[in-house]
Formats: C-alpha cells, structure tokens, sequence
C-alpha cells in the first residue's frame, strides 16, 4: 500500500517547474478523501480546488427524478475546480469520490492569483479544462451510441490509468449510477467481460486482468480522451 505522497503525483502539479511547485506545496493542504463524499454540491460556491493523487472524483448531475449519470472523472491527471478561474464560481453539478485517495487542496484565492500570474500555471489550466470538455463530449457522444458493454470497458480504462492499481473497489450498482444504466445491464456486461478473461469481479472489486483485450473490447471514445490529453498536456512550457 502506498504511503507516501508527494504533489508530483499529480500530472498537472508535476508540469511546474521547481520554483512554481515549491511556492505551491507551502500553501496546499493534503487532504483525505473518502468514498462516496460530496465535494461540491450543485449551486453552492466553491472554496477550494482539488489535484487528486491517489483519488477519483465523479463530476455528476442528479435529476429531479433522482436519476444520475457522470459527464467526466478527475484523477491524478487533472485538477477539480475549473469554474473557480473561468469566473462561475458554483456549478450545476455534484463532484462525489468515485474512489478513495488522497488529494492536494488549495485556497480558490491561491488558485486565483497563480492563474492571473499568466504563467505555466494558466497555461496548463486552459489546457485540461480542454481536456475535460473533450471527455464530457466523448461521453456524451458514448452514452448514447454505445452498448453498455463498450462504455462500462472504456470507465475501467480510464479509472485504472489513474490509480496505481489495477483493481476497483466498486459495486455494479455504483457502476450503473456513473453510467447511467440500469443494474442489470451492468451485470450482464460484466458477466461478458469476466468470461472472456478481461475483469475478475467479485464483492464489490473489480480487477482487470487483461487490459489488451479491454481496449478491443472497448469503443474509440478512451483513445480519443486519451490521445487529447496526451496532446495538450505534453511540452506545456
């Protein structure tokens, strides 16, 4: 289990140079964040912005009806809290821990002033939030013209490239929630998936077992996500 933690785990974070990094672990506050926990709730104004580490946070929408579905994830890749720079301040949805981890925490007026500082900083801010609009559109496009098998491979791939294991605590029935699909057709899905060798699910983990045979599996929406983000987060300076 891994016990250390560093702000370099984060590949936003990482990007800065040494003087940038520095000047910003003395202001952060490492954070532990629990599954399930609420970390912005819709319309009330956001405090704080968060570079997950060994976390996943689901930015999701809840309807009146109390049906749910997740537009994006953020792990070690990016950052949440993009409306604290773009100016909106609050936003319409929920931001809940998909997986339990660690996280970096900082002040929205420390986040404020470093992008207005028109740095690094800001240029690798506009560019995940780049990064975020594509995986919100992907998964837009991906709910509904995919099977249920396709989107449940592509959440896997994505969710194990940010965490430093290859195995989810995770229950069908959260599964189904992030989709936005029933339970069943989650069930049936990974049924598939575990009789061709890809996942081991068993009480609530979720194991891949051959990541290969997952992207196969899997429809374009992960390496279109993917390939984006390699793109504009690679040689930000």
């Amino acid at each position: 289990m891994q016990t250390t933690h560093s702000p370099l785990q984060n590949r936003l974070l990482a990007a800065l140079s040494k003087p940038e990094i520095d000047r910003l672990t003395a202001r952060m506050e490492l954070v532990s964040l629990k599954l399930g926990e609420a970390i912005y709730e819709p319309g009330q104004p956001l405090n704080y912005a968060y570079f997950p580490t060994t976390s996943i946070i689901s930015l999701q929408y809840v309807l009146e009806s109390g049906a749910s579905a997740e537009a994006a994830g953020v792990g070690n890749e990016g950052m949440l809290g993009v409306a604290l720079f773009l100016g909106g301040n609050t936003t319409p949805s929920s931001a809940v821990v998909q997986t339990a981890g660690h996280a970096y925490r900082l002040d929205r007026s420390i986040l404020k002033a470093e992008f207005n500082c028109a740095d690094v900083m800001q240029r690798l801010l506009l560019r995940y939030t780049q990064v975020l609009m594509t995986q919100m559109f992907q998964t837009a496009v991906c709910n509904r013209h995919h099977s249920v098998e396709q989107q449940l491979c592509r959440w896997l791939l994505s969710t194990v490239d940010r965490i430093p294991h290859g195995e989810l605590v995770m229950t069908q029935e959260l599964v189904a929630n992030m989709l936005g699909v029933r339970r069943e057709s989650v069930t049936e899905a990974a049924g598939s998936l575990q009789n061709a060798g890809c996942i081991r699910y068993r009480r609530g983990h979720i194991a891949v077992l051959d990541r290969k045979k997952l992207e196969t599996r899997s429809c374009e929406c992960y390496q279109v996500v993917k390939k984006e983000l390699d793109r504009l987060m690679n040689n930000v300076r």
